[in-house]
């Protein structure tokens, strides 16, 4: 178990003392690039404290939330966090009571859900593979990261929204669907924006929607999936999260130096060159929506169980 028996957060007479953050993923992907970006900021305004990350990718971020939740709750073992990943992995490993077992300080990034086509050969918009799937599904290919992903989960809904049975082909990681996409190896893709931008700035790729309600800033040339007639809003959320029980004091230390961090315009400009967008949510209301979330998880994994039985 990560622990520490200080509580550095609590104290800021305390001078560089240490604070373990937890990463439920592989060293140099999106969510792990995502999370040290932010530590400085963050570090900017709380000052004693020295973050040394963690990574545990295991089971699709399982392990991460896991250890977090088993952590001592003294604020010297936080973890970085997202939506859906949490509430899915409380479905989909029968972990029911993980959410109480965590305190939510909030979220300060969104992404949204891109879906992207060759740009040798590209579709027209997501209603093309809608309409050719209804003809003959195996003819579109919709290519994913790994089941459980934010992306799969994203291409699911769209599947149960559409009412047409998709072609979906899950790859082993975002950039192995990424590089299918770009070699025409399938139709389409659904992507967390971060891991398509720079393919679509360079011409690689071509943008057939996103997964919100308004355009991107990161590239305001794709369209919302609504656009097209299917309303369908799929975002990641990134932030913090402590185990439950943490002092009141602690929590509203950090959620004030992240809101802080939040509102600075070098942290916006990251966001916006990395394919992401910054916005801040309160841990009440980010808890609300997992909450959500994971009734509506629930709900589609009664018609469509995403992980096979004894697999991470």
């Amino acid at each position: 178990m990560v622990g520490a028996a200080a509580l550095p957060l609590a104290s800021v007479a305390a001078a560089s003392q240490s604070v373990t953050l937890l990463v439920g993923a592989k060293p140099g992907s999106a969510s792990d690039v995502m999370a040290r970006a932010f530590i400085p900021f963050l570090a900017r305004h709380l000052s004693d404290v020295a973050f040394r990350v963690v990574n545990l990718p295991g089971s699709t971020g399982l392990a991460a939330l896991q250890e977090l939740a088993r952590a001592e709750p003294t604020g010297t073992v936080v973890g970085w966090v997202a939506t859906p990943t949490l509430p899915a992995r409380m479905v989909d490993h029968n972990a029911d009571d993980l959410l109480q077992r965590l305190s939510l300080v909030g979220a300060v990034e969104k992404e949204p859900i891109a879906i992207v086509s060759p740009a040798a050969s590209p579709l027209n918009s997501v209603q093309d593979i809608v309409a050719k799937a209804a003809e003959d599904a195996d003819a579109v290919p919709l290519g994913t990261p790994p089941p459980g992903s934010p992306p799969h989960l994203a291409a699911l809904r769209l599947q149960a929204l559409a009412g047409t049975r998709l072609n979906i082909v899950a790859f082993p990681s975002a950039g192995a669907a990424r590089q299918a996409a770009i070699a025409g190896n399938v139709a389409a893709a659904a992507l967390g924006l971060s891991n398509a931008i720079d393919d679509l700035r360079e011409g690689r790729l071509s943008g057939l929607g996103i997964a919100t309600m308004n355009r991107a800033d990161a590239f305001p040339d794709l369209p919302p999936l609504r656009d097209s007639g299917l309303d369908l809003s799929a975002l990641i959320r990134r932030g913090l999260a402590v185990p439950a029980g943490v002092p009141d004091t602690v929590l509203a230390r950090l959620s004030a130096a992240m809101h802080a961090a939040a509102d600075d315009p070098a942290f916006h400009d990251l966001a916006k060159d990395g394919g992401y967008a910054v916005g801040w949510r309160d841990g009440a209301a980010w808890t609300a929506e997992a909450e959500a979330e994971r009734t509506e998880l629930a709900k589609l994994w009664t018609t469509e169980p995403w992980l096979q039985e004894g697999s991470d």
